[in-house]
């Protein structure tokens, strides 16, 4: 089942770099699993690409798994590093939800039922605003106390950095000068190197901001990823566990970095270490799971990773539906 006609170009912020933007497609009616016209949860995507690069397009095809799921897919435009310093990256984020959640009504979606997904530097700034949410404004944010939550209620993310000083220090040696450095993304994102940059380091860091008030959260990496490594999925995870948070991570077998995006869509120029399009081609992939929700103990084992893993995750969590099963049992 395919969306209905995406509405492109919805302004959803002014900044003085220009109007930040988001592309919305509703999911087709009628929808078995969803009464005909009811307003519809909506997922926000958030694009890599070092958080330097990339725009809302750059993008799996967030009609063709997810429609059927009864699930409006929202991407956003942020403001890049050349436009904008961390944190305001994340400011744009939360202000999209703001929006959604403002105009929910107008735009046919459930005011209370909003994720967020994205991959790379998306994926941080998805972890990021979801472990964020439930405070209403952060320094430098320009909020009033009449504006909407910016609370979500669920975070799919793909391969994101979690802790950038640790990520500079484990980037590979072949990195090209373009991309290492004063030159690296995080370099970029901070105005400097972490190592320089400590206290916006930390605040953009995202084990600095998991309480027991996340949203559940599903993580995915590949165990071959050079760009940013497994163990920084392996991070998160654990620190959500250990706060009291569902959480689901994949550990994609043999997966190198990307592998959200559609073939040819590749986050940042480099050495060839992307695997975009891969996860699309294969349809799904082997990976270990580790599964953990409140109050019962962490089970692992084999699993697959798929679209539909991730469209299941939010369906059930955005309250769609909810088919019994856990992570760990979607194989």
């Amino acid at each position: 089942m395919q969306g209905s006609a995406p509405r492109h170009e919805l302004v959803y912020a002014q900044r003085d770099s220009g109007p930040l933007v988001l592309d919305l497609v509703l999911p087709a009616q009628p929808a078995a699993l969803r009464p005909t016209a009811a307003p519809a949860p909506v997922v926000v995507w958030l694009h890599g690409g070092g958080w330097f690069t990339g725009d809302r397009h750059l993008a799996p095809d967030l009609t063709r798994w997810f429609a059927a799921r009864g699930l409006a897919m929202a991407s956003i435009e942020y403001r890049l590093s050349g436009q904008a310093l961390f944190p305001a990256q994340l400011h744009d984020v939360r202000a999209a939800v703001r929006f959604l959640r403002a105009h929910a009504d107008e735009l046919g979606l459930d005011a209370e039922r909003i994720g967020l997904w994205g991959s790379s530097a998306g994926g941080h700034l998805a972890a990021l605003a979801g472990l964020t949410g439930h405070v209403h404004a952060l320094p430098g944010e320009d909020v009033g106390a009449d504006d909407p939550s910016a609370a979500v209620q669920a975070v799919a993310e793909g391969y994101g950095p979690v802790d950038l000083e640790r990520v500079v220090a484990e980037a590979p040696t072949s990195a090209p000068p373009a991309m290492s450095g004063a030159n690296a993304p995080e370099a970029r994102l901070l105005g400097g190197l972490p190592s320089e940059r400590r206290e916006l380091a930390r605040d953009a860091c995202l084990l600095t901001h998991v309480t027991d008030a996340a949203p559940p959260f599903q993580i995915a990496h590949g165990t071959e990823d050079v760009l940013v490594r497994a163990s920084q999925s392996a991070l998160l995870h654990e620190a959500l566990v250990a706060a009291g948070v569902e959480s689901s991570l994949h550990l994609v077998a043999g997966y190198r970095h990307g592998f959200l995006n559609p073939a040819g869509a590749v986050e940042v120029p480099g050495p060839p270490v992307f695997d975009d399009g891969r996860l699309e081609r294969e349809g799904a992939a082997p990976s270990a799971c580790r599964w953990s929700v409140p109050g019962a103990e962490e089970r692992t084992g084999p699993s697959s990773f798929s679209f539909d893993v991730v469209g299941d995750f939010l369906a059930r969590h955005l309250g769609v539906y909810d088919d019994g099963r856990g992570e760990g049992s979607q194989r």
